[in-house]
């Protein structure tokens, strides 16, 4: 029976394994009841990584709990719940070191949660596609993995090259050469609380080794010729959620004319009392942890995954 795997990848400051993968369960879950093709199967792909960084920002939260003028700055938990963590996780990701023992986690991951071997991940059964469900800085480093150029600098270890490339194969149109028409097509992504629409400021003084585009232009033009529609992309945004940023005003800059091979929508997941009493003030912004968080539990966003996955069926 053909299956659609749908890909879960969480954000930044996701500490506690079990929690994450219940919670993003649980949305499974809501998204399969969604829908209904008895012709299809539908597979969870969960993927973790947020236990890699943690020993370094735990570090860093001592030293500077340490400094004799810790005491006198505002909105601690603020700084050490929400700022530290999201910063913190980022800056580590971007170290290659760092991200090369992600890239390590979660392709044992995809695979063993796949259930295919890497030689029958690039020619899976027919029928079978790709959904991913991102969320907050997920976004990056999935984006990173399958599009960034960074990984083919030949400073990489030859095992972590190999893992990347195990991993782009297994996505149709992402591998070189022949390779691009390895792996299972994507049918959807949906974003949710992303920044990956900051990353638009690294095509400001031209490409460099984080440049996500060229590759990603590639992959939607081989996709587009595969599945002879454009790419479904939401993009989900809590208002009170100081990470999440709109991408439809962003992709005509990002992708130029590879812009027709993706479909981009925002979607405003609902706001909540807080953003409704007071508006564009502070508190929202306190509040944002939670609006950040808000997607993995919000039925409206976990019904709309799972009618574009049923659309594209």
């Amino acid at each position: 029976m053909p299956t659609d795997y749908v890909v879960f990848i969480h954000g930044v400051n996701v500490r506690g394994e079990e929690a994450y993968k219940k919670q993003a369960d649980q949305m499974f879950q809501k998204i399969k009841n969604t829908i209904n093709n008895p012709s299809r199967a539908l597979k969870p792909v969960i993927l973790y990584w947020g236990n890699v960084g943690e020993a370094s920002t735990d570090s860093l939260l001592s030293e500077l709990q340490a400094a004799p003028t810790w005491k006198k700055f505002w909105f601690k938990k603020l700084r050490t719940e929400r700022f530290l963590p999201f910063v913190g996780d980022a800056a580590i990701y971007l170290s290659r070191f760092v991200s090369s023992k992600i890239v390590r986690q979660i392709t044992d991951q995809a695979i063993k949660q796949i259930g295919m071997s890497p030689e029958a991940i690039k020619n899976p059964p027919k029928g079978d596609r790709l959904h991913l469900v991102t969320h907050s800085w997920g976004t990056v480093v999935l984006f990173d993995i399958l599009f960034a150029s960074r990984w083919e600098d030949p400073s990489v270890s030859e095992e972590t090259r190999q893992l990347i490339e195990n991993i782009r194969r297994g996505f149709f149109g992402v591998g070189t050469g022949e390779e691009k028409s390895f792996g299972i097509p994507l049918a959807s992504i949906h974003t949710m609380g992303s920044p990956i629409a900051l990353f638009n400021l690294m095509n400001i003084n031209g490409s460099n080794s984080f440049d996500l585009t060229p590759k990603f232009k590639e992959f939607l033009e081989a996709l587009q010729k595969k599945m002879k529609k454009p790419l479904p992309w939401r993009n989900y945004a809590h208002p009170g959620d100081p990470i999440a940023y709109p991408l439809e005003g962003v992709i005509p800059s990002l992708l130029g004319t590879a812009q027709r091979q993706v479909d981009v929508q925002d979607i405003m997941s609902p706001s909540s009392w807080i953003g409704g009493l007071f508006g564009q003030s502070i508190l929202p912004v306190i509040k944002g942890g939670k609006a950040h968080g808000s997607y993995w539990t919000e039925p409206k966003v976990a019904q709309m995954i799972g009618k574009i996955i049923q659309a594209t069926q």
